[in-house]
């Protein structure tokens, strides 16, 4: 081993005197820098050798690179680059491609190597990389991209990249973002070359027997992967995105049209097609004379929605579907929140987004989500017995719905019906027990603001008997609050002792107990103990935090030192598994004053 480290440290000697003949490194940098390149040799060739050695080999080597580039700055010297930084650049390459063999299925490791070659300036060297990747990780999409990538953008070499996307697409026949990318290659491969043309013909250079061919300058070759694609891949969003795609470059209109066309005759059937076609409506261009006053431009606005409203129609009249819908009420709701002082605008988006919303609700095809801005616009309208009708009819069409029977009884609250008190109990029959916690929780805050504590009292009782434990559990702590909050300490306490022994009981309802002793005038510390050996009954075998908390309340002014002891023998009595070691490393922390 010694006889290897020490043949690798020789060939580091002619860069290492040429360092220091052109000044950039001094007589004791190198030898610092061949006392610490000898201890990082050693350790890449133990026996069993670890991936952070190899890194950390690379990150000092980058380091030195880093250095020699500022050095040469600094001094203005920028000769021998190929005696010095090729040799360093050459050593990182092959400590990276030792690195690679042993930990093959490190994905990060060959990606830093390709990032290494891309800051360096060994360009040539990713293509070799890149390949040895793929050859262990052609599973991978996003490795092939990236790789294609690299080829037409670091190399300028598109039949490279066009040849690594073929072989992407044999592994992944399937996957969207390979085409979409394969696509998109093409047409930026023939943007740049009508570029050149364009220079050349400018130039007015000759150029012999070399010609462009006319069909690749139109984007035959992109047009054959869109076939390809849409072949394979039958899905309205894939041939949006592809057409997204062709949208970007200047020379596609035809290609657009095609695929336009390909859209309308074959996808129909999605509702993905009909949103989009309607949308683009929008950007038809509109009547200049019109857009120099506020008002004209809201007029062309409005037409512009109009046509798009046009193609919605069309849309649900042929595909009468709960998606369909929502296309048309998502861009109702979209246009509604564009801001405009045109308030004859925003009057007609409002009536068209209510029409809609009646519409698609008739239909039984209105997602539950959409009930909200529904109810929302009512209520700011002043439209009570519409937003009650509306609430009504949304539980009937999601009757097992939490959050719908939450908002139509939060609407009703707001509008003062006398029949939440009623609805509470009908929402409860409806509604999963294992939900119906957001329920409750909105009948106490009802019942806190519109009924007396004795009837309030009666709801939390009803709470109580939830079968569900999360639901009783969380009742409890809210029950315990509200009785400190309207009858102060004596009835926080009796109703913590009523519920003490009905379980299932949470480590907070005992927490907030133990909160309310301490916010009096003079905390009992006999009544914290027993909330404390209560507490340690239900939790004391697996909460360690608890012991601890219960020892620190010893030791502070209210409590007696001397029972830490019992108290600490006790807990690793009764704690279990990983808690009793959790539990003594903490009390030693707490013994030293660190926690």
């Amino acid at each position: 081993m010694a006889e290897v480290v020490q043949h690798r440290i020789e060939e580091r000697i002619p860069e290492l005197e040429q360092l220091e003949r052109v000044g950039l490194f001094t007589k004791k940098e190198v030898k610092s820098i061949i006392k610490r390149a000898t201890a990082l040799e050693y350790k890449l060739h133990r026996l069993i050798v670890n991936k952070e050695d190899f890194i950390a080999y690379i990150q000092y080597e980058i380091n030195v690179l880093e250095l020699i580039k500022k050095r040469r700055a600094h001094i203005h010297y920028h000769f021998k680059r190929d005696e010095i930084e090729f040799a360093v650049i050459h050593r990182i390459n092959s400590v990276f491609r030792r690195a690679t063999n042993k930990w093959k299925d490190d994905v990060q490791l060959w990606l830093s190597h390709v990032a290494f070659c891309k800051k360096w300036a060994t360009k040539g060297q990713i293509s070799k990389v890149f390949s040895s990747m793929l050859a262990i990780h052609p599973d991978k999409p996003a490795l092939w991209i990236m790789a294609a990538k690299s080829e037409l953008e670091d190399r300028s070499s598109s039949e490279s990249a066009r040849h690594l996307f073929l072989r992407a697409l044999r592994f992944h026949p399937d996957n969207k973002k390979v085409y979409q990318e394969y696509f998109r290659m093409e047409l930026l491969h023939c943007e740049k070359l009508r570029k050149q043309k364009e220079e050349l013909e400018k130039a007015e250079m000759d150029l012999g027997e070399y010609e462009f061919s006319p069909e690749i300058l139109s984007g035959k070759l992109a047009e054959v992967v869109y076939s390809a694609a849409s072949g394979k891949l039958k899905e309205a969003e894939f041939v949006i995105s592809l057409l997204n795609v062709a949208a970007i470059f200047d020379f596609t209109k035809e290609l657009q049209d095609s695929i336009l066309q390909d859209l309308q005759a074959n996808y129909t059937a999605d509702s993905l097609t009909w949103d989009f076609m309607a949308k683009r409506e929008l950007e038809a261009p509109g009547a200049g004379e019109e857009l120099q006053t506020a008002k004209g431009r809201a007029s062309d606005i409005n037409r512009r929605e109009e046509r798009c409203c046009q193609v919605y129609e069309e849309g649900v009249k042929s595909l009468n579907t709960e998606p369909m819908w929502s296309c048309y009420v998502t861009f109702c709701l979209e246009r509604l929140k564009r801001k405009t002082n045109v308030e004859e605008l925003k009057e007609k988006r409002q009536q068209r987004l209510l029409g809609v919303l009646q519409r698609a609700h008739d239909s039984s095809l209105l997602k539950e989500d959409y009930y909200k801005n529904w109810l929302h616009i009512l209520l700011s309208t002043g439209d009570a017995e519409g937003a009650a009708s509306v609430a009504m009819a949304a539980t009937q069409r999601y009757s097992q719905s939490v959050s719908v029977w939450s908002l139509r009884l939060q609407t009703l609250t707001q509008l003062g019906s006398a029949d939440v008190g009623r609805l509470f109990q009908e929402a409860l029959t409806h509604v999963h027990p294992k939900e119906s916690l957001p329920l409750w929780q909105l009948q106490f805050q009802w019942s806190v603001a519109h009924q007396s504590p004795e009837e309030t009292e009666a709801v939390f009782k009803r709470g109580l008997l939830s079968a569900v434990a999360a639901v009783s559990m969380e009742i409890k702590e809210s029950y315990l609050d509200w009785s400190y909050s309207t009858g102060g300490y004596k009835k926080a306490r009796t109703t913590f002792t009523s519920l003490q022994e009905n379980r299932p009981l949470s480590k907070a309802f005992f927490t907030r107990m133990l909160a309310i002793e301490k916010e009096q005038e003079t905390p009992k510390m006999n009544s914290l103990r027993d909330y404390y050996e209560r507490a340690l009954q239900e939790f004391g075998t697996s909460d360690d935090d608890l012991w601890l908390q219960y020892i620190q309340e010893e030791l502070g002014p209210l409590g007696q030192p001397e029972n830490c002891g019992k108290i600490h023998w006790r807990a690793m009595k009764f704690l279990e598994g990983e808690s009793v070691e959790s539990f003594t490393s903490k009390y030693t922390l707490m013994q030293t004053g660190h926690l």
